[in-house]
C-alpha cells in the first residue's frame, strides 16, 4: 500500500508530501507503481470537502467492487456519483474507452479466424455493457475485419435481431462474410433458446443470399466457475 493510501486524510492531494502525490510518483516510477485508486484520481483531479481525489476513487471502487465494474457505468451513471459531475464523468468514460480501443488495435490486423480472437477483439468492451447488444463484424475473404455494425440494443436480458437487420450491413458493404456477436450482461455466455432460434433463422437467410455466416459468439465474463468467457456456435458444432 502506498503512503498516499495509508496516511491520514488530507483534503487535497496537494497536501500530501510531494513524493507521495500520484502524478509525481507516476512520472518518477511509472504508471505501474500506482494503485487503481491513484490512477483514477489523476482523472478525478479534485475532491470534495472531507475527501480528496484519491479517497473519492477509493470510494467508487469500493462501491462498485472493481475497476472493471466501474468501467461498465455509462457517463450518465458516473455523473450521478458523489463528487463527479459531467466533466469528470466524461474524462473517466474517455479513459476507459481509450484503454479498450488500444487493446483492440493490437488485434485489428489479425484474421478473426477463431472464437478466441473474436472474443479478444470485442470482449474487453462488450463484456462491460450493462445491456444486451447485438453486433455484426464484417470480414473479407482473408477473414480480416472490415467494419462493425450495431444491430440492436436491448434490455438487460432480451434483445431482438431480425435476419434482415443482420444481413443488411453485409449486403450494403459487399462483405464476403460476417460474425454475429452479442453479450450477456449477467456474464454467463450460455446460449438461451432465443439465441438458438436467432442463429438458425440467420443461418437460413445467409445461405439463401450466399453470404458466409462464420460464427455467432456470445460474450460473457471470465469466471473461476466457467471454462470459457464466451460461447461459440461454430466451436460447438451448431454452425
Amino acid at each position: 500500500m502506498s503512503a498516499a493510501e495509508s496516511s491520514p486524510s488530507p483534503n487535497r492531494i496537494a497536501d500530501l508530501p510531494r513524493d507521495d502525490r500520484p502524478r509525481e510518483r507516476l512520472l518518477r516510477l511509472g504508471p505501474a507503481s500506482l494503485s487503481d485508486a491513484e490512477l483514477l484520481a489523476l482523472f478525478i483531479n479534485t475532491g470534495i470537502p472531507g475527501e480528496n481525489a484519491i479517497q473519492v476513487a477509493q470510494r467508487l471502487l469500493k462501491t462498485h467492487g472493481s475497476l472493471a465494474q466501474l468501467a461498465r457505468l455509462t457517463p450518465q451513471l458516473l455523473r450521478g456519483e458523489k463528487a463527479l459531475g459531467p466533466a469528470k464523468a466524461a474524462l473517466l468514460t474517455a479513459a476507459f474507452e481509450i484503454g479498450r480501443r488500444a487493446e483492440r488495435e493490437t488485434l485489428i490486423e489479425q484474421p478473426l479466424s477463431t472464437p478466441e480472437l473474436i472474443y479478444q477483439f470485442v470482449g474487453p468492451e462488450m463484456r462491460h455493457l450493462p445491456h444486451e447488444t447485438v453486433r455484426v463484424l464484417l470480414v473479407n475473404t482473408r477473414l480480416s475485419f472490415v467494419r462493425q455494425e450495431q444491430i440492436s440494443h436491448g434490455t438487460v436480458n432480451e434483445s431482438m435481431a431480425h435476419p434482415r437487420d443482420v444481413l443488411r450491413p453485409a449486403i450494403a458493404h459487399a462483405a464476403w462474410g460476417f460474425i454475429l456477436v452479442h453479450n450477456h450482461p449477467s456474464g454467463d455466455p450460455s446460449p438461451s433458446d432465443a439465441d438458438f432460434r436467432m442463429t438458425r433463422r440467420i443461418r437460413e437467410a445467409s445461405e439463401v443470399l450466399g453470404i458466409k455466416f462464420l460464427d455467432h459468439v456470445i460474450i460473457g465474463a471470465p469466471s473461476e466457475t466457467r471454462s470459457s468467457p464466451y460461447f461459440s456456435f461454430r466451436e460447438a458444432g451448431i454452425l
